[in-house]
This record gives structure tokens, C-alpha cells and sequence, in this order.
């Protein structure tokens, strides 16, 4: 285990946590940004934490004032705890560089996407990416219940997304702007119980500090979108800059600091850029990140299988989502988070040609991108009222009760 240093002549007055590696090599690429990104380490999210404490000393009426302000605005409320009350503020004030246009049209980008492959590919490329980090799979991993907790994170993590990038999904007491904040409670819930249960801040920073939900981020934006291009499902350059100019406000809302990591990300190359940093930086997956990405693959398997008429036995789904992902991150990450090698490779080749072919054709006209669009909306609309949690309570249960991992 490494203890964290402090470097008198290059970092005055910051720690080095000892998850951090080859700075040296991150600041010849990326100058201060590699600075910035140590000492953002050793931050959370002191709003979200705030709330986290009055909610414990409140209980039941806590809870109930910070839904009430969640669904109604912070105006609606008669009782006005002061961390509830500050929270509410940042929520509710909405940046100037927030198109209200683009929240009433949704992420377009992941919208015009067959919702079968951006099913299939984006939920879990962006979990393997996230588990990829020792630090979250240390985090995720403490309860130890890794069967029972996959599948629900799965179809969380699923739902989250669908709500958030909906037309309309991110206005203030929508279903994407109220589950975007639980996520946020819920990443200051699992700060709190992972202090108080002897985590290693000077081995591993912060649990889930302002770098890992950059990561996270990330996860949602690029990652995904690398993932469908590996299948011909490509955006232009345009697409690329609606799609993190949406995120960005997803940043805000998740409590990610506006100046720190995302503003400046405006496409996939700036995002591989950001990216490069954190991987750079990092220790590779461990057995942590193993045991994560087996049970999320298998959970998806298995709910791929489970469908009413499924298009293939729970075995070949299984070899399919190891080849996606394969060629999504590529072979020596892939053997670091034990994915085996697939039989379904040499077919997904065929599968990007075939992709990119109805990828030209659907985006053509604007009247055939207008139509595609209105119908994978409809089909996520579908699949959002016909979705259900397994395994029990919701995330925002956990965020507000403390029962994370449960």
C-alpha cells in the first residue's frame, strides 16, 4: 500500500493520494490540468454532503421536505432546513449558458440511436469503464453482495438514463432532473458510510470525489458513443457538440465544478483527451473491477435472455456483449477485466458495415433523421413505463435512508 506524499517544491500544501500514478508523464501531456486533477481528488460535493447530515439529524421530515423541494421547487416549501435550502438554490439556478430549447428537446444524439444497440452497447461500455477504476470497485464492492446488487444497478443505471435525456426530462421536478439529484445524494450517501467505515483517504482520496464523478461522466458521454462507433454507429461533428453541450447541464445537476473538469469538453477528442488523464493516472482494473464487470455482464445477459422472444439463448448473448465490449476497449484492457475472447468477433465487422449503412441512410434528410428520431423516442418512452427495479428499493431509497448496497 502506498501512503500519501507530499512534494514541498512541486505541490505546496497538498497530499498525493497513493492511487495516483505516472504524474510525472500526466503533466509533460497535460500541464496544470494533472495538478488540478490531484487536488480535486480530496473534494466531494460539500452541498449534497451537507444535506446528507441534516437529513440523518431530520429523518422522516427531512426526507419529506427535500422530495417536496425535489418535485415542487424550493418556493413550495414552508420548512426551509438550511442544507435542503442551499442545495435547492444551486439546482435552481439554472447557468446562463443553458439552452432551455435543448432541455425541451433532450439528448437528440443518444435519441436518434436504435434504442436496441444504444441498449446494448451504452450501459455497458460505460460500467465497464466506471469498474475499470480500483478506487469506485473498492467503493462498490464493500458490501459484498455483487449477484444480488448487479442486476439492480443495471436497470437503475439504465432508467437514469433514459429519464435524463428525454425531452423534457432535465426542467426543474421532471423524472430526469429528480433521479439525475438522487444520483447525486446517493454518490454524498456512499461518501458518508465509506468515511465512517474506515476508508483509506490517503491511499484513495475522497470516496467518489470530484475526478470520479468526472470519470462518470465521462462514461455517460464518450464512452458509449465509442462503443456504438465500434459498431458503425457514428456522430458527426455536430451531433458531438449538442451531445456534452446537454451533458454539461447533467455535470451541473451531479455536482460536477463547472470550472474543474467538463466545460471545455465539447467532443469526443477533448473528452478523450480529459479521459487520458484519468486512465493515465490510475492504477489498472484489479479483482475488484473483475468481479463488477462478470456480474454486469451476466445481469444483462440474463435480462436480455428473459425477454418475452428473445433473438437468442442467454449463452450467445453473453458472447456477443464480450465481443462489443472487446472492441470497444480494446484487447489488453478487455484481458485486464478478465472479458474473454469472443466467437462473435469476426461478425461484428460485418455488423458496423451494416450499421453504417443505416446510419447513412436514417440521417439523410432531415425528414428521415426527424422520423428516426420520433420513433426510438417512442420506443424509450415504451421501455421507461414497462421498466422495473429488481432486487428492492431504488436508489433514491438508499441515498435518503442510508441503505447503500442493500
Amino acid at each position: 500500500m502506498s501512503t500519501a506524499i507530499t512534494d514541498s517544491k512541486k505541490h505546496p500544501g497538498f497530499n498525493i493520494p497513493g492511487r495516483v500514478i505516472n504524474l510525472d508523464q500526466a503533466r509533460v501531456r497535460h500541464g496544470d490540468n494533472a495538478d488540478h486533477m490531484v487536488r480535486m481528488l480530496a473534494v466531494g460535493d460539500p452541498l449534497a454532503d451537507a444535506v446528507i447530515v441534516e437529513m440523518d439529524a431530520l429523518g422522516k421530515e427531512g426526507r419529506r421536505i427535500l422530495n417536496a423541494g425535489f418535485a415542487d421547487g424550493l418556493e413550495s416549501l414552508t420548512d426551509r432546513p438550511p442544507a435542503i435550502t442551499a442545495l435547492l438554490q444551486q439546482l435552481e439556478t439554472m447557468p446562463a449558458w443553458v439552452d432551455p430549447d435543448m432541455l425541451g428537446r433532450g439528448e437528440v444524439a443518444a435519441l436518434s440511436i436504435s434504442p436496441f444497440w444504444y441498449g446494448l452497447c451504452a450501459i455497458s461500455s460505460a460500467l465497464v469503464h466506471t469498474y475499470a477504476s480500483p478506487a469506485i470497485a473498492r467503493l462498490l464492492t464493500q458490501t459484498g453482495r455483487l449477484t444480488t446488487m448487479a442486476p439492480r444497478r443495471l436497470a437503475e443505471t439504465g432508467m437514469w438514463a433514459r429519464q435524463a435525456t428525454m425531452p423534457g426530462g432535465l426542467l426543474r421536478g421532471a423524472p430526469g432532473y429528480q433521479a439525475t439529484v438522487q444520483v447525486r445524494l446517493l454518490h454524498a450517501r456512499m461518501r458518508s458510510s465509506a468515511l465512517k467505515h474506515g476508508w483509506e483517504a490517503a491511499e484513495w482520496g475522497v470516496p467518489i470525489s470530484q475526478v470520479d464523478v468526472a470519470r462518470t461522466w465521462l462514461d455517460f458521454t464518450l464512452t458509449p458513443f465509442r462503443a456504438l462507433a465500434a459498431l458503425g454507429i457514428e456522430l458527426t461533428q455536430a451531433e458531438q457538440n449538442s451531445l456534452y453541450h446537454y451533458w454539461h447541464y447533467l455535470a451541473y445537476l451531479l455536482g460536477l465544478e463547472d470550472h474543474s473538469f467538463y466545460r471545455d469538453v465539447t467532443d469526443h477528442d477533448s473528452a478523450q483527451e480529459l479521459r487520458h488523464l484519468l486512465d493515465l493516472t490510475i492504477g489498472p482494473p484489479d479483482e475488484n473491477s473483475r468481479a463488477l464487470t462478470a456480474a454486469m455482464v451476466g445481469a444483462q445477459a440474463d435480462l436480455l435472455a428473459s425477454a418475452p422472444q428473445p433473438l437468442m439463448p442467454r449463452a450467445e448473448f453473453l458472447d456477443l456483449i464480450h465481443g462489443i465490449l472487446r472492441r470497444t476497449v480494446g484487447d489488453d484492457r478487455a484481458d485486464q477485466l478478465g472479458i474473454p475472447v469472443s466467437s462473435a468477433a469476426p461478425f461484428l465487422v460485418m455488423i458496423a458495415l451494416a450499421n453504417r449503412d443505416a446510419r447513412r441512410w436514417q440521417t439523410f434528410t432531415s425528414q428521415s433523421a426527424a422520423l428516426a428520431l420520433r420513433e426510438n423516442t417512442a420506443a424509450r418512452m415504451a421501455a421507461d413505463r414497462s421498466a422495473s427495479i429488481p432486487g428492492g428499493p431504488t436508489y433514491q431509497q438508499h441515498a435518503q435512508t442510508g441503505t447503500v448496497g442493500g
